[in-house]
């Protein structure tokens, strides 16, 4: 799992350049999902879901700083355990779960440390740089070895526990990189591998944040007052994005001939995922906060193992909350209740599903209350005066936004009734509200009922009570392949 990576940013999506060889080489035997969603364009909610197999409306976690809240029934630690795994996880966490819920725990990790304590001489000089980078883009190449880097670290611990794995159990491991998430720094050789003039285009710049308006303007205004200029190194943003991204990509090799000399690997399934994207300069901005765009809503989603089949799947709509259904599904367990995605499981071994159930998929964001104006300034929890700013804000945050994409549109509603809708094949960069378009009175009318039904089957069935739900195979809406 990697921290804010957007979806189509390796050579097997399309991209340019060749950031990640090894993932598209392992991948290639399995299933590539090029329509994956977040379920929420943050850390928190969204990882929760992943956990949870449930929506943000649902788990109750909308906000980075509310994990303690989330409300569940049994999630993929509680499915695994008591399946017999060995659970063994390392990286960041960013989640409700602890230390003591894991056989093995190489954590947390953050994006500017490692463990308490854990760091040690050139390891904690390294850190100390990288918080000195106050989350922004190093412009020259980090100054310190590849063995101090986040995902070296988090690969060792890994690969030490993998090894301290009891023979008889079936084995689960969790690599939770925060890359490529900011800072954005990578060390030679991977700092020159991709020059600032091959990085590709970006849709739009900041004049698509002025053009979208709303928290997209706000967030653009705010980091322009504290880092004037700072949109004017987004080739080399760009750039660290793709050595950070070939970084993890040796990582995950060092990691797979550790397994395959374990002799686990021919019977491993292998699902790679990230909880959200990045803007990556679009519009102007960097990391994420404002809006529903693609680049922050579509994630990489890729399963490979035995009796999968190989296939770049542009068909269907799937979610972070599809993998505790089709984690429950591949190891026979029951899905619990309270689940609300769908398993993969069918899909990812060639098995008759029905279309319908993955022709589209819905997302949330926002901690609720009523959005902040353009011009408002309320109190945030960082000073509005001097460089440092965090994306995810009391403004950024602000209201509640749903999401439905199908097809090729993409419908966005709030709280206020405000919608937006976007024809993302004519429009891939979101700058054409068509919401009032009079000849799209009838697409809109369709995707508003499939919002609507989306919007139902969010309603949570927890907790159980007296009463027994009737429930479909695979957590489908029941209706036959």
């Amino acid at each position: 799992m990697t921290d804010q990576h957007r979806a189509g940013f390796t050579a097997a999506d399309g991209f340019a350049l060749d950031t990640m060889p090894f993932l598209d080489g392992l991948m290639a035997s399995g299933m590539r999902f090029r329509r994956a969603y977040t379920s929420s364009p943050a850390c928190v909610p969204a990882r929760c879901s992943l956990l949870t197999g449930r929506f943000p409306t649902a788990h109750r976690v909308r906000q980075n700083s509310a994990a303690r809240h989330v409300l569940r029934g049994d999630d993929l630690v509680d499915v695994l355990r008591d399946a017999g795994y060995s659970l063994q996880y390392a990286g960041k966490t960013h989640f409700y779960r602890e230390a003591g819920d894991f056989d093995a725990f190489a954590a947390p990790y953050w994006h500017e440390r490692g463990p308490d304590g854990a760091a040690h001489g050139e390891e904690r000089r390294f850190e100390e740089w990288l918080a000195g980078l106050d989350h922004g883009v190093a412009h020259e190449p980090t100054p310190f070895p590849l063995e101090c880097q986040l995902p070296y670290r988090i690969v060792s611990g890994a690969i030490d526990s993998l090894s301290h794995t009891p023979d008889d159990r079936p084995y689960f491991g969790w690599l939770s990189f925060p890359e490529p998430h900011n800072p954005y720094q990578v060390p030679e050789p991977y700092f020159g591998m991709f020059a600032e003039t091959d990085v590709p285009d970006r849709l739009a710049g900041p004049e698509g944040a002025e053009r979208k308006g709303g928290d997209c303007r706000w967030l653009r205004r705010l980091v322009e007052e504290k880092r004037p200029g700072y949109d004017d190194g987004w080739r080399r943003y760009r750039a660290n994005y793709c050595g950070m991204l070939r970084l993890i990509d040796d990582q995950l090799r060092r990691f797979f001939a550790a397994l395959m000399e374990s002799g686990r690997a021919e019977n491993t399934v292998v699902l790679f995922v990230s909880d959200h994207g990045d803007y990556v300069g679009d519009y102007g901005l960097q990391r994420k906060g404002a809006g529903m765009p693609e680049c922050l809503m579509r994630i990489p989603f890729a399963v490979t193992g035995p009796g999968m089949v190989a296939d770049v799947n542009d068909r269907d709509f799937v979610s972070l909350v599809d993998v505790l259904p089709t984690v429950c599904d591949a190891v026979g367990a029951e899905i619990p209740l309270g689940v609300q995605g769908r398993s993969l499981w069918p899909v990812l071994r060639g098995e008759p599903y029905p279309a319908e159930e993955f022709a589209s998929i819905y997302a949330e964001r926002g901690f609720g209350g009523l959005p902040y104006g353009v011009d408002e300034r309320p109190p945030l929890h960082f000073d509005y005066a001097g460089p440092t700013f965090d994306e995810l804000n009391t403004v950024t945050q602000s209201g509640t936004t749903v999401m439905l994409r199908r097809d090729r549109w993409k419908l966005l509603m709030d709280e206020s009734g405000r919608g937006e809708l976007y024809d993302l094949d004519a429009d891939p960069a979101e700058l054409t509200n068509r919401y009032d378009d009079a000849s799209l009175t009838e697409v809109r009318a369709a995707l508003t009922a499939e919002l609507l039904r989306w919007s139902i089957r969010t309603r949570d069935d927890l907790p159980r009570a007296a009463y027994t739900p009737r429930r479909a195979p695979h957590n489908w809406t029941g209706s036959a392949p």
